[in-house]
């Protein structure tokens, strides 16, 4: 004889919510009760919810206008920069806005960021190594070629600050960043380089011969192979 469900479990098996329409009804009026009692709860929620959202979307829209605008100051400031007249690209002429500005009046942009890694090199060729070091950091990019770049240009500063640690740490960041045949093999040179200084001579050794293997039609071969074979006379001594 088959065993029979009792109590609640037996008059409230899920099942019978769709054909037995007293149980039904039970449900849906505590929905009801619950909804009445707690009314003011759940409108706040749903507030929050819908300010929370439209202050994202806001934000989005916002920092979109602001990037396009930002942009359209770019442009002069970048051409000042290509014609090496670096106080009009930091500063402005008068009229359009220079790199510094353009950090200041757009964070969060797309420009602002860029503006960054110009603001950083200028300083950086102006010996001006504790400012490079602060704006490069700010910068970041998913371009291979320009992400590789700024961590080469932050460990110049480093090298010239005589911070060797955080040079080799740049310098190692570069050379490995997306490799290519162009511009990895120069930051392996100067990996070498900052390794040799800081008395590493098996690392740049290793730097030096990876140029020799991976990069024979590189412009630095020659170079690395020269300095590969000087350091390993004084590796033998």
């Amino acid at each position: 004889m088959a065993k029979t469900k009792s109590g609640k479990a037996a008059q409230q098996d899920p099942n019978d919510l769709l054909e037995n329409p007293e149980v039904l009804a039970e449900r849906l009026g505590r929905g009801e009760a619950f909804l009445k009692q707690n009314s003011k709860v759940l409108g706040g929620v749903l507030i929050a919810a819908i300010i929370l959202i439209g202050g994202i979307l806001f934000f989005q829209i916002n920092n979109e206008n602001k990037n396009k605008e930002a942009q359209a100051e770019m442009f002069q400031a970048v051409y000042f920069y290509e014609q090496d007249s670096i106080d009009f690209a930091m500063n402005g002429d008068g009229i359009n806005a220079g790199f510094l500005e353009i950090v200041d009046e757009y964070p969060r942009t797309d420009a602002a960021n860029l503006a960054n890694f110009y603001i950083g090199s200028i300083y950086l060729s102006e010996k001006n190594f504790g400012e490079a070091i602060e704006y490069l950091e700010k910068f970041s990019s998913d371009d291979y070629l320009v992400q590789a770049k700024a961590y080469s240009l932050l460990g110049d500063a480093h090298l010239e600050n005589g911070n060797l640690d955080q040079a080799i740490s740049n310098y190692e960041k570069a050379a490995s960043y997306k490799e290519n045949d162009y511009f990895t093999p120069k930051y392996l040179y100067k990996l070498a380089i900052a390794y040799e200084e800081a008395g590493r001579i098996q690392d740049a050794i290793a730097s030096y011969d990876e140029i020799e293997t991976k990069y024979y039609e590189s412009y630095e071969y020659s170079f690395a192979r020269k300095h590969k074979a000087r350091l390993e006379g004084l590796a033998a001594k």
